[in-house]
């Protein structure tokens, strides 16, 4: 029996490990954008691997690079990494409703690896969702993200120097590739985007408060009027309907 439930596990390995695949390929362009990135921010390749290795969020690790760009401090970084990746606690409970019963140290060691691609992949697979296919999707997903980062920090070092100071045009390019998708898909993206950047703007400018915490309070502002807009809309929209 136990044989048996070692060879299953081992199986379950695999399909992850082939369902990651496409992931960690999809992967390559991003993490070794991001290294040569970390690499023109003034990142060395052991922080920016050991940034990797930890945070292993794709979105919040391009936000952190333009913070430390304009020196932020650090609770205000975490803060903003926390308050992007948020969505990741309902990402997180739905997954937990269709993986299979398993101690929570395990739990917790996938629940790690989890991104917007690697929940995609899990949560569309019919039937419940094992521990070993959790942990094989996520390790190919997992190294091809850290070793893509390390390789394109190498790749940027041997770049030329001028060639090196003009790539920090390439972040705010790779923000603005992210976001329009989004803006095109939904106007109240289109909103929200549009008030943060009002907001931000007369933090920085008006010097009411630093760069960091002008982020920070720009975002968070934004997405409560938007939502409170949201909500009085269907309120109104409902009444309306009752009459």
């Amino acid at each position: 029996m136990a044989d048996l439930a070692i060879g299953r596990e081992s199986s379950e390995f695999k399909k992850g490990v082939q369902a990651g695949i496409s992931i960690g390929i999809g992967y390559f362009p991003i993490a070794l954008t991001f290294g040569l990135l970390a690499k023109t921010s003034g990142l060395s390749i052991y922080e920016t691997v050991l940034m990797s290795l930890i945070v292993f969020a794709g979105a919040s690790q391009y936000i952190s690079l333009s913070l430390i760009a304009y020196g932020t401090g650090i609770f205000e970084i975490i803060l903003t990494t926390f308050i992007v990746n948020i969505r990741h606690f309902l990402m997180c409970t739905t997954l937990n409703e269709k993986c299979e019963e398993d101690h929570l140290f395990n739990k917790i060691i996938y629940s790690f690896g989890i991104t917007d691609e690697t929940f995609s992949v899990a949560a569309t697979r019919e039937g419940r969702v094992t521990t070993g296919f959790m942990l094989g999707l996520i390790s190919i997903a997992y190294s091809s993200w850290v070793v893509c980062s390390g390789i394109g920090h190498l790749i940027g070092a041997s770049l030329p120097q001028t060639l090196q100071e003009s790539m920090g045009v390439a972040l705010y390019a790779m923000f603005i590739g992210l976001l329009v998708p989004s803006m095109k898909k939904s106007a109240k993206v289109v909103f929200l985007a549009v008030l943060g950047a009002i907001f931000n703007s007369i933090f920085t400018i008006g010097h009411i408060m630093a760069q960091g915490w002008a982020i920070v309070t720009a975002t968070l502002l934004s997405a409560i009027i938007i939502e409170v807009a949201e909500v009085m809309k269907t309120r109104h929209g409902g009444g309306r309907h009752e009459e």
